[in-house]
């Protein structure tokens, strides 16, 4: 079936979008939510070259759908129905067992005529992350919750050290409650890794989020 892939740049809705394309099904587009007044994306914070990027790193053309965060539900559906019109017949989405997220995306779905998919729904959070490392995922930890997590995990990729270092923490691996966040940056349905250097580090609060830039100039020749 063809299909749209609601893709947040993240380690979740890569792997599920590697297992729909696994299963046999062929992604039509991308659907990511933006930040109306930034451009970024929601919760990971791609920036418009780093989107540009990833649609050209995956081969895909992708659907923004700006949100104020208040009319979140109604961008999501008219992306959707976008998504539709190129062809997509079904929506996949990367929840993995939170029902209400699960029932919400279930309407928006209903209400655009596609089909809902959930690659990832009931399987365990650690063997998420345990099949992203096992495939060659490269998944870049973008931010952290620094009352859970150590900052020396910021800009590094999350591996099984990094794994370890989360379970030692007593958090959830998988992250599903906001405790970091990354960017995937490469792996086995990538056509070419992103361009890309990390910067500084920003806090705002509890959390603390590495910049992520565009490649370094090359320096001129003496």
């Amino acid at each position: 079936m063809k299909f749209v892939m609601s893709y947040s740049c993240g380690k979740d809705s890569t792997l599920a979008l590697h297992k729909m394309i696994q299963a046999g099904h062929t992604p039509v587009c991308l659907l990511v939510m933006v930040k109306k007044n930034e451009g970024r994306s929601y919760f990971h914070g791609a920036d418009p070259d780093m989107l540009r990027q990833y649609e050209s790193a995956l081969g895909l053309p992708m659907v923004l759908c700006p949100s104020d965060g208040a009319d979140y539900h109604a961008a999501l559906e008219a992306g959707l129905l976008k998504a539709r019109a190129m062809g997509a017949e079904g929506a996949a989405f990367s929840d993995i067992d939170l029902e209400e997220n699960r029932a919400w995306e279930e309407a928006r779905c209903t209400s655009t005529g596609l089909t809902p998919f959930f690659p990832l729904w009931q399987r365990g959070r650690r063997d998420n992350v345990a099949e992203l490392i096992r495939l060659g995922f490269r998944c870049l930890i973008k931010s952290v919750n620094n009352t859970l997590l150590p900052e020396s995990l910021l800009g590094r990729y999350l591996d099984a050290e990094a794994v370890e270092i989360m379970e030692q923490a007593g958090i959830d691996v998988c992250g599903e409650n906001g405790e970091y966040h990354t960017l995937a940056v490469d792996g086995p349905i990538f056509k070419a890794p992103l361009d890309f250097t990390v910067g500084d580090i920003l806090r705002f609060g509890d959390y603390s989020v590495v910049s992520i830039g565009p490649p370094d100039e090359p320096r001129p020749a003496d």
